[in-house]
């Protein structure tokens, strides 16, 4: 089973990005693709631009290796309670490609923060519009205060209560 996995931030020590690698590697047997969303920047959206620019191929790259994989799971940052810029954006000019940004795939949806919400916020918009754009959502977990509850040195949730249900959420996938 292929399984991708990213942070939805441009953030180069993105927690989200470390939770989401973390979770895709409990995934029994699973080769993991890791994505970077730097790796597909591009002009802020608007309809100006993709009348001017059509579809970037960083949009028609992402589109594709959401195709490719057989799971997938984000790890969302929150800013002001709501998706960061950079997902967004990769986001928005995606669905220009398809609305059907997740193709079916399943998904598994987390989110972390350092602080007690746990960027639940954000975690709760992308499961509630997930259907619009077909991603099958087979489970999500917030998890709060990251540094009380990730151990740095190792990368793995010390938390066992969180430790089990990431490892429920993810088993998901194999079904």
């Amino acid at each position: 089973m292929k399984v991708l996995a990213f942070g939805a931030t441009s953030s180069s020590q993105s927690i989200n990005k470390q939770l989401a690698v973390y979770a895709a590697n409990l995934v029994e047997g699973a080769e993991v693709e890791t994505l970077d969303l730097n790796d597909f920047e591009m002009p802020i959206y608007s309809s100006d631009r993709e009348a001017e620019l059509g579809q970037p191929e960083q949009a028609k790259a992402f589109f594709a290796k959401i195709g490719q994989a057989d799971a997938i799971i984000i790890s969302f940052a929150e800013h002001n309670g709501s998706y960061t810029a950079a997902y967004k954006n990769v986001f928005d000019w995606t669905s220009r490609i398809d609305m059907k940004v997740f193709q079916g795939k399943p998904v598994v949806f987390l989110a972390t923060s350092p602080g007690p919400g746990g960027a639940s916020s954000v975690l709760q918009g992308a499961v509630g519009s997930a259907p619009y754009f077909a991603a099958d959502v087979k489970g999500s977990l917030s998890v709060p205060s990251f540094y009380d509850n990730f151990d740095m040195e190792t990368q793995t949730l010390r938390n066992e209560e969180l430790k089990a249900q990431l490892q429920d959420a993810v088993n998901t996938l194999a079904k």
